[in-house]
């Protein structure tokens, strides 16, 4: 349990980092955070001094709108790589905006291709690796390290967005969003794919955290702060949250005489089987680790195959009768290559078609990310591709970090820091070459899957704050709140993994674990990305956040997930844990009247203030 303890420590410590990295100084108040529009409902604009809102820029002629767009402090978005606004009103004429915005939108879903398979195949992987080195138990892994692998692109989403104060309602909306998303549609879909009975102490315990989460939120948004004891309250409600989870876990296995239960899913060599609904299936595993089903459950339909018996009955064909020693640059070529050709030839074509869509990004992510996989014999140790890691990884850790402001920077105005890391990483690229061999990894090469962490987190990290930037233009451009772009695009680009993963495994027959999913897995997002997210805005001066929700869509928002969360916690029990097609249909025509609602609430159909 302290091992647990102080593995979130240091990743919530992490996140923290690089969550700084799209942080830049925005202008007085400081940590001024507006979760509603960036203008007040009724379209008048707000004046800071002489500055006008960017929202504003719709309303000039299309002659000035470059000039506005380039003139106003409040057009600035910080901690990206491209200016999206610039773009937009300044290289392309308006008679081509909806060019340009086609090509955002096709830009929008690859970033959200890029964070899925980032945090799927390089963030998870090392973070299953980092638990198995520190010899955590499953339950402790769970909770921790491997739902924030589940979670990261929400998380980092949500830090980056806070880190503005004029993106902050991207973060309300995409976590109360993405919570009504998913206890609603994908809870909804799991009951009418395969009804089940649910898993009582798991079901409660998960939804009594969640509401607990969102009162608290709600509270924040209604005094309109959040101090640093609220914000630390976030961070220790979910450390709570893990120690009752543990605790349940060994009360439960006490009870029913088991012991300590099996390690299986944290040794080397059996992570994979863990993955296989035949493990995740039993009966004494379901109930008690609600939150391993989301975060180990492969996304992609080519990783069955690689654990299950098909690679097996293809492998053996090809695998030689005597040991060979391949030269490294077949291993380096080897490793390199994102495709399988005998699995390319038996997959349909459009398989094939987001393959090809995947294959840049994977290629670059190889070249700069080191995986360490306990499965393997080997552990996925590759010689001449890991001392190249050692110095692609850091390089690629300085490019990111604030968009590349410290990597560029020159020492002594001489020589810039880039070129230090790159000279160190080579030196020390070439000494682990020269004392290491292609067949057998070094007793330090677990340090490999801290390495991937890091330069993967800075991956999603660097997506995630394109992410922000990118949904804030569209916002512009159509004169959308950051709320709605939040509750809308950002929550269902976050949550589609998840939809598809746990209607998959309730189709195959689990669905208590998928449902167990929707509640306890999300916890994370809102109590860490909310917590962290704030927290990081806090200077030594100042340790309060200011909330203003102006829009009165931040309300229904709240309210919806505190009324979905109430509805199951009636229905569920009231039912006997019996979830069928009723409840699964009733879950759906909720989201379907808020999302109605919220629209509507948007367009100023529905006005507080009329009344």
């Amino acid at each position: 349990m302290g091992q647990g303890a102080v593995g979130l420590a240091g990743v919530l410590g992490l996140a923290g980092v690089l969550g700084l990295a799209g942080a830049q100084p925005a202008g007085p108040p400081p940590l001024l955070l507006d979760p509603g529009r960036t203008v007040p409902p009724g379209g008048e604009a707000q004046s800071h001094g002489r500055d006008l809102d960017c929202w504003e820029v719709r309303k000039h002629n299309s002659s000035e709108w470059c000039r506005f767009i380039r003139s106003n402090p409040d057009c600035r978005l910080d901690g990206g790589f491209l200016n999206y606004l610039e773009g937009v009103f300044c290289t392309f004429p308006p008679r081509l905006l909806p060019l340009a915005v086609t090509l955002y939108a096709l830009w929008l879903l690859y970033l959200f291709v890029i964070l899925g398979v980032t945090a799927e195949k390089f963030f998870c992987p090392n973070l299953s690796a980092i638990s198995t080195n520190l010899r955590l138990s499953h339950n402790v892994a769970g909770v921790t390290f491997l739902a924030f692998g589940n979670g990261a692109p929400d998380v980092f989403s949500a830090v980056v967005a806070f880190s503005n104060p004029r993106t902050a309602g991207l973060a309300i909306g995409a976590v109360f969003g993405a919570g009504v998303f998913v206890t609603t549609v994908v809870a909804g879909g799991i009951a009418l794919v395969k009804p089940f009975t649910a898993a009582s102490r798991p079901f409660l315990r998960d939804v009594i955290f969640y509401m607990l989460a969102v009162f608290l939120t709600f509270l924040v948004l209604y005094f309109g702060r959040i101090t640093l004891g609220e914000a630390l309250g976030y961070l220790g409600l979910y450390i709570f949250y893990v120690l009752t989870v543990v605790l349940c876990t060994w009360i439960h296995r006490w009870q029913r005489g088991d012991g300590p239960g099996p390690p299986g899913a944290w040794e080397p060599g059996k992570a994979h089987a863990s993955r296989t609904p035949a493990v995740l299936g039993s009966p004494s595993t379901a109930p008690s680790s609600p939150l391993l089903f989301p975060t180990e459950m492969p996304t992609d339909a080519e990783e069955p195959e690689s654990s299950g018996t098909n690679s097996g009955d293809y492998g053996e064909e090809y695998r030689p009768l005597l040991p060979s020693r391949e030269p490294s640059l077949r291993i380096l070529t080897t490793a390199l290559s994102p495709l399988d050709c005998r699995k390319w030839r038996r997959k349909p074509w459009y398989w094939r078609l987001f393959k090809v869509l995947k294959v840049p990004v994977e290629l670059v992510l190889l070249l700069t990310v080191p995986v360490v996989d306990p499965d393997k014999d080997d552990l996925n140790w590759k010689r001449p591709l890991n001392c190249l890691h050692i110095v692609t990884s850091p390089l690629l850790c300085i490019l990111t970090l604030k968009s590349g402001t410290y990597g560029l920077y020159q020492i002594q105005g001489v020589f810039p820091v880039w070129g230090l890391v790159t000279l160190v990483g080579s030196v020390l690229a070439i000494i682990i070459f020269i004392t290491t061999s292609n067949e057998e990894p070094p007793k330090y090469h677990c340090v490999f899957a801290f390495l991937g962490f890091l330069a993967s987190a800075m991956w999603i990290n660097a997506a995630a704050t394109e992410l922000v930037n990118i949904l804030r233009t569209l916002g512009i451009i159509f004169q959308l709140s950051n709320t709605v772009l939040g509750l809308t695009l950002l929550a269902w680009g976050n949550s589609i993994g998840d939809t598809f993963s746990d209607l998959t495994m309730a189709r195959q027959g689990y669905p208590r674990m998928a449902f167990s999913a929707c509640f306890g897995g999300i916890i994370f997002n809102i109590l860490v990305g909310v917590g962290l997210g704030c927290l990081l805005q806090m200077t030594s001066s100042q340790l309060v956040v200011k909330l203003e929700p102006d829009s009165l869509l931040v309300w229904v928002l709240a309210g919806a997930l505190g009324l979905s969360l109430v509805f199951s916690f009636v229905w569920v029990p009231a039912q006997c844990f019996q979830l069928g097609k009723a409840y699964g249909i009733c879950l759906i025509l909720y989201y379907l009247a808020f999302l109605c609602v919220a629209l509507l609430t948007e367009f100023r159909v529905i006005r507080l203030s009329a009344a």
